[in-house]
């Protein structure tokens, strides 16, 4: 039997949480059973390394979210692909595939990689949002969410129903401390004697890089050994280079666009850093904790349920500079502290979040709407190591 060809839709090309979400997912489902094809809503980044794995991917631009005007090409793309089955990831990509799904009668699953409507928008767009989700996720056969927190606020906003919670996860291969991995310290200039924060995510308003700038100022007054590795791009990149200049950092901060070494960009730093908004479920926190790094970040969403306070990361309450300045510099004066802590986080994801895993729990539920496709893989055992 052929297997099953599953169109995995992302809004764009760049890589954030959802984009290396459907990475790792192309890249560790079982080919015999399941034939993924990426539908990117933008090029960048993730299109060139999923085409360089061999991963059939289709690009159909538009930055707009319900654009009736590719609606007729995404139906045309299936139709010539041969999809079995819709996985859209994230609300744009679902307001772009759906019509064509429907009216090709094919299942269709919506992963929410965090909601689209969030505290800080004013009401009425809020609001609107809101009303969105709840016609998207009415057309959607199911809505898996990668965290219980954004599951139990889609019941409460939006009457949620067939709904399921699947954590997201990643390579523990990949993202292995004890790896040989290339000086990225070095290359980019930090010295033994320095502190290194990461914040290695998309530079958009969700992260609120400003808080980092405004945090890292208040802690080169009281430490000069403290550094920034700022790694990623989005909207905000120009704004908070210039802003850096501006606040007189720039030889505090280096500044990185996205790197594909991530693991070696997580092994060069001391710390990791996610000041954000909102969450659905951080893979970057996933990865840093994997590589042994201590977290801190501020308790939204998915991220409060990752992370234990002073157990597994700390958290500080989000928007909060000072707060967070004296968090880090805490941390940087406790050494005990960071390793306990970074310790746990490790045992925590290896124990708990590794991608085989979640995959399966995904190809599982693609056989349900195919009942001859029968899985001969079972759910690996957790890597777990004593220490980092």
């Amino acid at each position: 039997m052929k297997p099953k060809r599953i169109l995995q839709a992302i809004r764009q090309g760049q890589v954030g949480g959802g984009e290396s979400h459907v990475l790792e997912l192309v890249a560790n489902i079982d080919r015999t059973l399941f034939e993924p094809v990426v539908l990117s809503f933008t090029d960048g980044p993730m299109v060139k390394t999923l085409r360089k794995k061999g991963i059939t991917t289709r690009v159909l631009h538009t930055e707009k979210p319900f654009n009736y005007k590719i609606w007729p090409l995404v139906k045309a793309l299936m139709i010539e692909e041969k999809i079995d089955l819709v996985h859209a990831h994230g609300t744009r990509a679902l307001s772009n595939v759906f019509k064509a799904a429907k009216q090709l009668d094919l299942p269709l699953i919506y992963t929410v990689h965090g909601w689209s409507f969030h505290p800080d928008q004013f009401f009425l767009v809020r609001r609107l949002r809101e009303l969105s989700e709840k016609y998207l996720t009415r057309k959607a056969d199911l809505t898996i969410c990668v965290s219980k927190s954004n599951e139990d606020l889609g019941v409460k906003r939006l009457n949620l129903d067939d709904s399921m919670v699947i954590h997201n996860a990643i390579d523990l291969q990949r993202f292995n401390p004890r790896r040989n991995l290339s000086n990225v310290r070095a290359e980019l200039g930090f010295n033994a004697d320095h502190f290194v924060i990461g914040f290695i995510a998309r530079i958009t308003g969700q992260k609120d890089p400003f808080t980092m700038l405004n945090a890292m100022q208040i802690l080169i007054k009281q430490n000069k050994k403290i550094r920034l590795l700022m790694v990623g791009d989005g909207n905000l990149k120009h704004r908070v280079m210039e802003k850096a200049k501006a606040m007189g950092l720039q030889s505090h901060i280096v500044f990185q666009p996205f790197r594909n070494d991530i693991p070696a960009v997580l092994n060069a730093i001391d710390l990791y850093c996610l000041p954000s908004l909102w969450e659905g479920f951080p893979i970057g926190i996933l990865e840093a904790m994997a590589m042994c790094k201590p977290v801190v970040a501020s308790p939204v969403d998915g991220t409060s349920e990752l992370i234990v306070n002073l157990q597994t990361g700390v958290l500080v309450e989000q928007q909060k500079p000072k707060a967070l300045a004296e968090t880090i510099l805490n941390l940087y004066n406790d050494e005990i502290l960071r390793t306990t802590i970074s310790q746990k986080a490790f045992q925590y994801v290896r124990t708990h979040f590794g991608i085989r895993e979640l995959v399966r729990k995904l190809e599982k539920v693609y056989g349900t709407y195919f009942p001859a496709v029968k899985s001969n893989q079972t759910i690996s055992s957790p890597i777990n190591s004593v220490s980092c």
